[in-house]
């Protein structure tokens, strides 16, 4: 097709007395890639009436997929921290349509959408299909438990915000039902064993410890800080495994200290309702229980309408971010399995920041697709990686064209580290807004418990 055949395809100007409809973009998945995107075109093609935006997603509300660990642990308070996707929308010149995908024509260009329903299972909207022209899924992940025997049942994942809220009202139960029983503090006790030593997990750890002791600051009674035991378990010989060993070993030294127990070359076998079997034959007890080991795409995502995907059910895509059966459907983030270069094995890892620089180029170029321009071709850049330990350290490095790769510990790195979700409130609200919130949070600090305590 001729660039001025794909210019005419997407024009939306009237011919005659013929009106052409603009161009429709249809992004599924509001995450942090997905929100991104649909602000981004929103503010620009959106507002210019050169295309309608339509973000689909399952729930009324985004919260940024980090700091579900701090929701686990009950030091985030979601209420402040969540977007509602329908003000969203309204402020950006996009629209909102909420529901489950659960279908995919590709002749028709149509997507499904599966039935609501509230909390009785009475139907509230039926299953319904929108139309697409460009169609952009942004569907996210879920954990991989790699088949492990007893991991669905018996395990917590965190892959969305109920499961992180459930996660912090079983945590407060066994502090709760301690401090009924009116017994000494040495005789509560509780176990956590945290599989997957990446990010999550050992930011969990850290944020669980931090919680052990405002638990008991605030005065509830029956288990001690030192009597939650934690135990951090990886498979592999580090903790932090896509990270070097000069920021792996002194985030392992500071979980020590905060009198985490940390496995390595310890592969679960099995869980149980009583804990883990390591392959080795230990087993470690655990009366909560939390798998943050690995990823893949959603079930519902392998070879959906004929679409090429891998053996962890990720959509194939190439640099632009196409599929590679579809030019008119792209995707993106933790969903989609792009090569880091052209002829290259190896694949954009799973990190925000991937997907916020794949928004980033996927607005440019579905601009640029609209005025028949070639597509732009996406390659990762690494700019490092930071991890927080709560209020006690943050751990990472930093990499650039003009500092090189440059390791942060303490203060600092926690103040990038924070940095990070402030970039992300910028991408949404705006610079202005964004500072209003941080002025807002700040102020909050000094009239809330720093843990949530509901």
């Amino acid at each position: 097709m001729s660039q001025s055949d794909v210019t005419g395809l997407f024009n939306s100007e009237p011919k005659g007395n013929l009106i052409v409809m603009a161009h429709r973009i249809l992004i599924v998945g509001g995450g942090a890639g997905g929100l991104e995107l649909a602000t981004r075109l929103g503010r620009t093609l959106g507002k210019q009436g050169k295309a309608t935006i339509t973000l689909v997603d399952k729930n009324l509300t985004h919260l940024w997929k980090p700091l579900l660990h701090e929701v686990a642990a009950g030091s985030l308070n979601t209420s402040e921290n969540e977007l509602n996707y329908v003000a969203q929308a309204k402020w950006n010149h996009f629209n909102f349509e909420i529901g489950t995908f659960c279908g995919l024509d590709r002749d028709a260009k149509q997507i499904q959408l599966a039935a609501i329903q509230n909390d009785k299972g009475e139907e509230v909207v039926p299953p319904r299909s929108l139309d697409y022209d460009t169609l952009v899924l942004a569907v996210g992940s879920r954990t991989n438990d790699f088949g492990t025997q007893g991991a669905a049942a018996h395990c917590i994942f965190l892959d969305n915000l109920q499961q992180a809220v459930n996660f912090h009202q079983m945590l407060l139960n066994h502090y709760l039902a301690a401090h009924s029983t009116h017994k000494e503090q040495t005789e509560g006790k509780i176990s956590v064993a945290i599989v997957g030593a990446g990010a999550t997990g050992v930011e969990l750890s850290a944020e669980l410890h931090h919680a052990a002791r405002e638990l008991a600051a605030y005065g509830l009674k029956g288990i001690r800080p030192e009597n939650m035991d934690i135990t951090l378990i990886e498979a592999g010989p580090k903790v932090l495994p896509a990270l070097g060993d000069r920021i792996s070993k002194p985030v392992h030294e500071t979980l020590e200290k905060l009198g985490v127990t940390v496995l390595t070359s310890a592969p679960v076998q099995e869980v149980t309702a009583e804990g883990m079997k390591i392959v080795d034959g230990r087993f470690i007890p655990a009366s909560l229980k939390v798998w943050a080991a690995g990823i893949r795409g959603h079930a519902q995502m392998k070879g959906i309408a004929g679409l090429e995907t891998n053996r962890i059910d990720q959509l194939i895509v190439r640099q632009t971010l196409q599929t590679t059966l579809d030019d008119n459907i792209f995707a993106f983030g933790d969903c989609a399995a792009c090569p880091l270069s052209e002829g290259n094995e190896r694949n954009v890892p799973p990190r925000a920041q991937a997907a916020h620089q794949q928004a980033s180029m996927l607005t440019k170029s579905l601009i640029g697709r609209l005025e028949g321009k070639p597509l732009l071709k996406y390659k990762y850049r690494d700019h490092g990686s930071l991890v927080s330990l709560s209020l006690f350290s943050a751990v990472g490095n930093l990499m650039g064209n003009l500092m090189g790769d440059v390791k942060l510990e303490g203060w600092l790195a926690r103040m990038f580290y924070i940095s990070l979700y402030r970039m992300h409130q910028v991408a949404l609200y705006g610079a202005f807004r964004t500072l209003l919130l941080v002025l807002s949070d700040r102020i909050g600090r000094s009239t809330e418990p720093r843990l949530k305590l509901h």
